[in-house]
């Protein structure tokens, strides 16, 4: 959702800034006055290419800034801030160079138009529509139609991911199968090489250890037989503690105090006592076995061996061993797993059919009461029996996608006993954009953009077809943020916000086109204009009358 734009020095306009309202805002204005600059600035923040030829006379660039809500910006530097806001700025310089910030961040054009293009529909122009291409009618329809199709669509989805996993696997079975003599032979060797020493897993850190002690078993005894005299040997250190504690207890008849020294160097005794007692089953607990050793030495040395060859970690010759027994497997069992590969593919392609019969006719269903409710809706814009048609198409085995098992196209129908055409090769703009107002109402909350901008809608439209148009817009402003560029009245009174577009002689002599937000005051003026190209007393009456009954 937009909540501010603000544009400088793009065509005509020197400075301007627009803040749409969450419903509907209006932009009127005389032909000419620059309507269309507010609409190219737009696009610009959505990532179309830049004209050297949009920046102003006799300035350096162009500025367009845009405040945004709930915009889909959730990765790298670029994400919406506490608030879910994102503020984008599109720079172009007179000599054609665009530069991108992007929350608050440098960005790409692509990143930009990735962010903002998929929240913002320009109804009327052609290249914008999401309308106007067939890959997005399934989309809509499908969040059109809600649970109805959803169920079926996460069926097929994974149905199709299966089917797609086992015919890779199949792949990959036929390519093992089919490894080289050179491969196969380096397979097996390796193989070979590793099981002549059969290393299992955690064995060579539990052999280095082993060989610590092994190795230093002479050393180790001496220390420990050391470290035993010294504590409780003659004149050892718990002699010393108990002449100590005998002196302390001795004194504590005259100064109690002493009495928990002594109590303190007694229960160091019993700490001294276990570690003696230790020291001494350590050192009797040493044996050295001269063969034990040399055969966990040989070990070693194959496990390191292997480890110079397929390492530098263990870890890695295991996965070597695994890798060649593998290819070893396929090649020796080709046939049989080839066999039961197929059998999967079989598998999961008989349920990806069903489930690719279920999801088509979810959607089989759903199309015809879409089309019907837009059809509706454009019997409300009043144009002339006009319909929408939602064609269905099964698609080959090998143009399914995760979409699903068919294409799905909105074709229209301008009258009744015409043929029906692709919406892309309907001449005029305002038709597009009222079946494309048509769908918008439709498809109502469940509609994955925010902010629509109507440009052509009105075109062609007077009378009462005006009246309805008007009532449209309204209640799709009910659910979406809508900005209309308009010449009706009727549509003009029913804004929540109301900018009007002019152009005049700047400071310095050049045009200048200037965007105005009217207060509820200066409303009436601009509708009187609408409708009778100046605000007579009569003109202006009627549009008092028309905006009063707009708040009723």
């Amino acid at each position: 959702m937009i909540d501010e734009i603000q544009v400088e020095n793009l065509a005509l306009i020197r400075e301007a800034s627009l803040t749409p309202a969450r419903g509907l805002t209006v932009l009127t204005g005389e032909t000419g006055a620059g309507k269309t600059a507010l609409l190219s600035a737009l696009k610009l923040l959505m990532g179309e290419r830049a004209d050297k030829s949009a920046v102003r006379e006799g300035a350096d660039a162009l500025t367009v800034s845009g405040r945004f809500f709930g915009v889909n910006v959730a990765e790298g530097n670029c994400a919406p801030d506490e608030d879910g806001e994102v503020v984008a700025i599109r720079r172009v310089t007179a000599d054609g160079r665009s530069r991108v910030t992007l929350g608050g961040h440098m960005a790409s054009v692509g990143e930009l138009s990735q962010a903002l293009a998929p929240a913002i529909d320009l109804c009327g122009q052609h290249e914008h529509q999401r309308l106007m291409k067939p890959a997005e009618h399934l989309h809509m329809l499908d969040a059109w139609a809600g649970k109805d199709v959803a169920a079926a669509l996460a069926a097929y989805q994974e149905a199709f991911a299966q089917a797609k996993d086992a015919e890779a696997e199949l792949e990959r079975v036929r390519a093992a199968g089919e490894a080289s003599s050179a491969r196969l032979d380096e397979a097996r060797f390796t193989l070979r090489q590793i099981d002549a020493v059969d290393p299992q897993e955690g064995e060579y850190e539990e052999i280095a250890a082993e060989l610590a002690r092994s190795e230093h078993a002479e050393s180790l005894a001496t220390a420990a037989d050391a470290a035993h005299t010294a504590l409780s040997g003659d004149g050892g250190a718990l002699d010393a503690l108990g002449s100590a504690i005998s002196a302390l207890e001795g004194a504590a008849r005259f100064d109690e105090s002493l009495a928990a020294y002594a109590e303190s160097l007694r229960e160091a005794g019993y700490v001294l006592e276990d570690v003696a007692r230790e020291a001494r089953d350590y050192r009797d607990g040493v044996e050295f076995d001269p063969d034990l050793l040399e055969e966990k030495q040989e070990r070693m040395a194959a496990m390191q061996g292997l480890m110079r060859a397929y390492g530098p970690r263990m870890e890695d010759v295991l996965a070597r061993r695994a890798e060649a027994a593998e290819l070893v497997s396929l090649v020796d069992d080709a046939a049989e797993r080839e066999a039961a590969a197929k059998r999967a593919v079989d598998e999961a392609e008989s349920r990806l059919a069903d489930a690719a019969q279920a999801l088509a006719v979810a959607r089989n269903q759903a199309a015809p009461r879409f089309a019907e409710a837009v059809t509706a809706q454009m019997a409300r814009l009043e144009m002339g029996g006009a319909q929408l048609v939602c064609a269905t198409e099964d698609l080959p085995r090998e143009s399914w996608t995760r979409s699903g098992s068919q294409a799905i196209e909105f074709l229209f129908r301008p009258g009744s006993g015409m043929q029906a055409r692709p919406l892309a090769r309907i001449a005029s703009g305002g038709e597009i954009s009222r079946v494309m107002l048509a769908v918008k109402v439709v498809l109502g909350q469940v509609d994955e953009v925010d902010t629509l901008v109507f440009d052509e809608v009105d075109a062609g439209v007077g009378g009462s077809t005006a009246n309805a148009l008007a009532e449209v817009l309204a209640d799709l402003a009910k659910t979406h943020q809508v900005i209309v560029v308009t010449h009706l009245a009727q549509v003009a009174v029913r804004g929540q916000a109301h900018y009007v577009v002019r152009k005049a002689e700047g400071v310095d002599g050049m045009p200048e086109t200037d965007l105005h937000e009217l207060s509820a005051e200066e409303r009436p003026a601009e509708i009187a204009r609408m409708l009778s190209g100046d605000a007579t007393e009569t003109s202006l009456a009627h549009a008092k009358e028309m905006l009063s009954n707009t708040k009723a």
